[in-house]
């Protein structure tokens, strides 16, 4: 080959190079201006087991939506408190969380931080201009869907764990049983997703937080695993108002940044990212207010809603309590086939319930016996006050890998439940009897107090409620007598050990 024809080929070279840089520009151009996904930052299909997202990158947004057109779709789905926003902020040392935006932030005259100690806040309200900033990534954005008079235009729920991707296709199919339009979103870190469920009017945040309780409690129905914790992690994640706050927050869907990342983005059943983001959202179907109730309603009649035992509380009651059997319970969603012959259960420290040939719904149904609401919870919220830190529902019960174990004092709910779906139970006593010690009650008890602790000697478990100053404790070390072996004693409070 001559240097000529070297010289020609390299000219060649040179020039394709340059050609495919120009597309690769351009291509980026036309991806920033349709919102599109950068495919390069999405992971490789190759990682099954992580059902990693996977960019279509045969299609490209349409340019069928004006920059307006998609605000205002944006703005038609993702609607909370008009009158105030926050913005996420990082530290250099790498803290991160989310402040309201203020016209007065690191003005020196003014800004006194914290935010919310400030007397000088001038907040900044929801524009078109702050949303567009969002999706162009200059910022993100957090809305509140809290409004002020307590009701909301979406609910969203939040699935953050290792195994995210199996509660929320649960979640989704309970959603489509039930004739809930949702929506799944990858999250900001790309390590959870958001179900959004969208109103074509404001709905009561009670209402619609009872809607998403009524879908987790049918969803774990079939995957227990998802877990009772999950009924905290709703948004709006309060019934009521809280004094002096906006209530929680949610981050803003779509953001640039996160979206070059593979998060912060919509997907289909497959977790893959729709190709056209906003041709997607522009066809989603809202609820009506009437919809809404008549699923919770439907939902309160076999105690789907939350399907744990209530605490007596008014904010607690239900809204139709004449419906309410002389016991006082309603009745429950009937198990499905097929159900065991019988449990096996170990009586130790806890109950042990041995996992295996039970279903996921009888699972469940075990782990709520030793759930319940929280008082703390309803006081606070009835009280306006900040339910932040109070979990909504109070979970006794724990899973073992082969087990799921019990507080003791469930024993009795347990059998009457399993005599009641004619399931036989198998219990080994494998309790530590302790060891003997001499010891002898020197007091004498009241008539009041006999009374009662012949009631106390014909059980081995129970709790004894009675008012201050009844002799709690003068009971106690004579019941400590009485059974002659030794006692773990625990106390909340110094003034109570020292009396010990």
């Amino acid at each position: 080959m001559g240097e000529d024809e070297i010289i020609e080929i390299q000219r060649r070279l040179s020039e394709a190079q340059e050609e495919c840089k120009k597309l690769r520009e351009e291509n980026a151009e036309l991806r920033e201006m349709l919102g599109s996904i950068n495919p390069k930052a999405l992971k490789s299909s190759s990682e099954k087991n992580e059902m990693s997202l996977v960019a279509k990158q045969s299609h490209i947004d349409k340019p069928s939506l004006s920059h307006e057109e998609k605000i205002q779709i944006f703005k038609s789905l993702f609607r909370g408190r008009e009158d105030v926003y926050a913005i996420r902020w990082q530290s250099k040392n790498g803290k991160s969380g989310y402040s309201p935006a203020c016209a007065n932030e690191w003005n020196p005259k003014f800004c006194r931080k914290p935010c919310s100690k400030c007397a000088n806040k001038d907040l900044l309200p929801v524009t078109d201009q702050v949303l567009r900033d969002h999706l162009t990534g200059r910022h993100t954005v957090g809305i509140y869907p809290l409004l002020k008079n307590e009701t909301c235009y979406f609910l969203a729920a939040d699935f953050d764990k290792k195994t995210w991707m199996d509660d929320v296709n649960a979640f989704l199919k309970t959603c489509g049983e039930m004739k809930v339009p949702a929506i799944l979103e990858r999250s900001r870190s790309g390590k959870g997703g958001h179900v959004w469920v969208f109103f074509d009017s404001a709905v009561p945040a009670r209402l619609a937080r009872q809607l998403g309780s009524a879908i987790l409690t049918r969803t774990m129905e079939r995957r227990h695993q998802v877990g009772l914790d999950s009924y905290d992690r709703f948004f709006p994640n309060q019934d009521t108002m809280p004094k002096g706050g906006f209530g929680n927050l949610i981050a803003l869907p779509l953001q640039k940044n996160s979206r070059e990342k593979g998060g912060s983005v919509f997907l289909d059943s497959d977790f893959s990212p729709y190709p056209d983001q906003w041709a997607f959202l522009a066809q989603i179907k809202k609820m009506t207010l009437s919809e809404v109730a008549n699923i919770v309603q439907d939902s309160e009649k076999t105690n789907m809603v939350l399907g744990v035992r209530s605490v007596n509380t008014d904010d607690a009651a239900p809204d139709d309590p004449w419906t309410l059997p002389p016991s006082k319970t309603k009745a429950e969603q009937p198990l499905e086939p097929p159900l065991p012959e019988s449990v096996h259960i170990i009586r130790a420290n806890m109950l042990y319930i041995e996992k295996k040939g039970l279903t996921s719904q009888l699972i469940n149904r075990f782990l709520r016996l030793a759930a319940f609401q929280n008082p703390e919870f309803y006081r606070a919220q009835a009280m306006r006050l900040s339910t932040f830190g109070k979990p909504r529902i109070i979970n006794c019960a724990e899973e073992f890998p082969k087990h799921i174990a019990l507080p003791r004092g469930c024993l009795d709910d347990l059998l009457v439940f399993l005599a009641q779906h004619n399931i036989a139970s198998e219990i080994i006593d494998e309790r530590f009897g302790g060891e003997r010690i001499k010891v002898k009650f020197q007091g004498k008890l009241r008539p009041e107090q006999k009374k009662l602790v012949n009631k106390l000697t014909a059980s081995d478990n129970g709790v004894l409620v009675a008012p201050t100053g009844f002799g709690k404790t003068v009971i106690a070390a004579w019941l400590i007598a009485k059974r002659k072996t030794n006692t773990l004693i625990l106390v909340h409070r110094r003034i109570l050990m020292d009396q010990w």
